[in-house]
């Protein structure tokens, strides 16, 4: 067995028990406590003498156990109390419920000691210190740069950098996947010397070097994955290759009551130029809210009718389906087009009708749900699949539909902007089109913060709207910790208004836990106007399209990040009606202040994402990203943006040179892909 996948349990000091823990990390192997990365690094390399330790701070000290005491002050409480002295002056070292640390602090051993300092009446104290003894051959601890691991139960700081190093003891040279002129091109450390530096660096310019390395392999080894699978779909068989558009396609445009704006032509002139291809189309769509995606897979829709072909639309809730469906069918009944909607609540004697319309191709475009790609859905002949909002479904389950037809084109849309350069790396395997412009007459979302004693006039404006004929939404806070507790903050919302500031109106409530036949009773009640305010969880973030509602109350927005709130935002960007979105907080840090600043000032939502990529990072943004995929440890994309086209073009030259990875010096590299990424997208099973 290579020393790369032994099993942590052989590493000396893991044994069976601490194995156990490790794994709860995902760490079964050497190969994976080295790539579990050090959340951050903590100098303790400079020695302070006692008399100069400061509290307040977290300090490193060196000096000479002079007396050790246990004492229980309460019932139940065991401290471990030890001075320790270096001539200059003493502190005393604390440990609560860790009797065993009596026996490893004799009188006279010299130690090295770190922890945060804090003063008890004249005497300095450290609660809880790391300490190694003065004489330990590697300080793992202490006496250099260290670093600090993300952890788990029964895994401590010290347990985990022993770990790690007994890994890199063991693994004593890692094989470099990385071919030596990729290296040289971009001045990039060996593969062992990176592993050395980014667990246990000599320094912090040999640190920044280690993570610059893991890096541009975190993001080469995904765009060389994502291009092989894309090449493999690709290869196992010609595409269907459309006719010009017809007839069909003629009848959308002649139904549409607006034109198409240059950029919806653009992306549509894309896809078209793609289904005439035998290259079978792997295209995303991102658009802003209300930039009219919609109607561009519509006529890539009527294209496919044109040649004789099936389409399938799935989405990822039954609202947004139902909307979809609801939306698209007096465009398609104008032009001919069959559309039925599939969900996971459409009765049996309905289903088997769809089912039966799609073999025999009667029912051309097929809308709905995850229920879609279930085995007893079979279509004639489906030669174009489009997913809205794609990022919420997983590779595998969009592989499942295009497994329904043979080889068809790809169309995936989200409403969620990304920059352009972190879209070119998160959807590598597709081509990237941005509808970048708004309908002619749109008004921009007028957005305003306010503080929660504004409260009142907050809902003294949505009334006067309401008043007006429109009306308005109002989003509950973001509860992480429980989706329960949302519904729970909607319904207490909903009860307040009606009997307070909104008590002559008609509110409704939606959230995710009510049955569907709910959700959809009050989604219609809401679209005829009978609910005037409708009170939700971020259920409404995607997809419910209300033309005459136009407020948006947010309330605990500084919960959410500029992603979310600009779809939010989004629910009253609808119609020719002036659209207010006001968001009440009071938020306690910085950056929520720049957040709300910046949904006040900035209504693009490619110009949004930004900000939010230099705000927040790629954390929330990388939400919209393939599920199912690793997710980056060490990329920086505030500085490594240079990292992103640069793995890009390299990936694309190794493949256009050696497709297979068959190449001698490529086989360290396949077989990184592999264990990485195989699984997730398929590569095991592709050609």
């Amino acid at each position: 067995m290579a020393a790369w996948q032994r099993p942590v349990q052989s590493l000396k000091g893991v044994g069976s028990t601490r194995a156990q823990a490790l794994a709860r990390l995902g760490i079964h192997t050497a190969a994976d406590l080295l790539n579990h990365f050090p959340r951050e690094h903590d100098d303790r390399s400079t020695l302070v003498p006692i008399a100069f330790l400061m509290p307040g701070h977290q300090q490193t000290f060196q000096g000479q156990i002079m007396d050790v005491r246990s004492s229980r002050p309460k019932r139940g409480m065991h401290l471990t109390k030890a001075v320790v002295g270096d001539g200059t002056g003493t502190v005393h070292a604390v440990w609560w419920n860790q009797p065993y640390r009596q026996q490893s602090l004799p009188i006279g051993k010299q130690v090295v000691m770190t922890g945060k300092v804090s003063k008890r009446g004249h005497q300095l104290q450290v609660d809880v210190p790391e300490l190694e003894a003065l004489g330990a051959p590697e300080h793992l601890s202490n006496r250099r740069i260290v670093p600090v691991y993300p952890l788990t139960t029964g895994v401590g700081q010290g347990i985990m950098r022993r770990a790690v190093y007994e890994a890199l003891r063991c693994v004593k040279r890692v094989e470099d996947y990385l071919p030596s002129a990729i290296r040289e091109r971009h001045g990039l450390v060996e593969l062992h010397e990176a592993y050395q530096n980014i667990h246990f660096p000599s320094d912090m310019v040999s640190c920044e070097k280690a993570r610059q390395r893991l890096a541009f392999d975190e993001l080469y080894l995904m765009q060389v994955a994502l291009q092989m699978a894309r090449q493999a779909y690709t290869r196992r068989q010609t595409g269907i290759a459309h006719s010009p558009h017809g007839k069909t396609v003629n009848a959308l445009l002649g139904a549409l009551p607006f034109r198409l704006t240059q950029a919806q032509q653009r992306v549509i002139d894309e896809c078209w130029t793609d289904m005439e291809d035998t290259r079978p189309m792997n295209r995303l769509i991102q658009g802003d809210v209300g930039s009219g995606k919609t109607v561009v897979a519509a006529l890539a829709m009527g294209k496919a009718m044109d040649s004789g072909y099936q389409a399938s639309l799935m989405v990822p809730t039954e609202i947004l389906a139902e909307q979809h469906h609801e939306n698209l069918r007096p465009l398609f009944t104008h032009a001919g087009i069959c559309a039925r909607l599939l969900t996971g609540h459409t009765g049996k004697k309905e289903r088997q009708a769809i089912q039966s319309g799609l073999q025999s191709g009667e029912v051309d475009v097929l809308i709905g749900t995850h229920a879609v790609i279930q085995e007893t859905v079979a279509f004639r002949a489906l030669s174009l699949v489009v997913t809205d909002e794609q990022h919420r479904f997983g590779v595998r389950q969009r592989a499942s539909l295009v497994e329904k037809g043979v080889c068809p084109d790809v169309l995936v849309m989200t409403a969620t902007p990304i920059p352009r350069t972190l879209a070119l790396t998160v959807y590598g395997d597709l081509d990237v089109s941005m509808i970048d412009q708004l309908p002619p007459g749109r008004k921009p979302v007028r957005t305003f913060w306010r503080t929660e004693e504004r409260r009142p006039l907050v809902y003294k404006f949505v009334r006067d709207q309401v008043k007006q004929g429109r009306q308005a939404y109002v989003v509950c806070p973001l509860i992480f910790e429980s989706e329960h507790l949302e519904v729970e903050a909607a319904t207490e919302m909903a009860e307040k208004l009606k009997a307070g500031p909104l008590h002559d109106l008609s509110v409704g409530l939606l959230h995710g836990k009510l049955p569907s036949s709910d959700k959809e009773h009050m989604m219609r009640r809401f679209r005829e106007g009978e609910v005037q305010v409708l009170v939700s969880t971020t259920v409404v973030e995607v997809g419910v399209d209300v033309a005459n509602a136009t407020v948006i109350v947010i309330e605990g927005a500084d919960r959410f990040g500029l992603s979310q709130l600009h779809q939010l935002r989004g629910r009253v960007a609808r119609s020719k009606y002036q659209a207010y979105c006001i968001l009440i907080a009071q938020p306690k840090t910085a950056q929520a202040n720049e957040r709300l600043k910046a949904m006040e000032t900035i209504s693009d939502g490619f110009l949004l994402a930004e900000e939010d990529l230099r705000l927040r990072g790629p954390g929330e943004l990388l939400g919209t990203r393939q599920h199912g995929l690793p997710p980056f440890k060490l990329v920086d994309f505030s500085k490594d943006v240079n990292l992103m086209q640069a793995t890009r073009d390299e990936a694309t030259r190794l493949l256009r040179e050696d497709p297979q990875l068959n190449a001698p010096g490529h086989q360290h590299l396949n077989t990184r892909i592999m264990e990485v990424y195989g699984t997730s997208l398929g590569l095991l099973s592709l050609g």
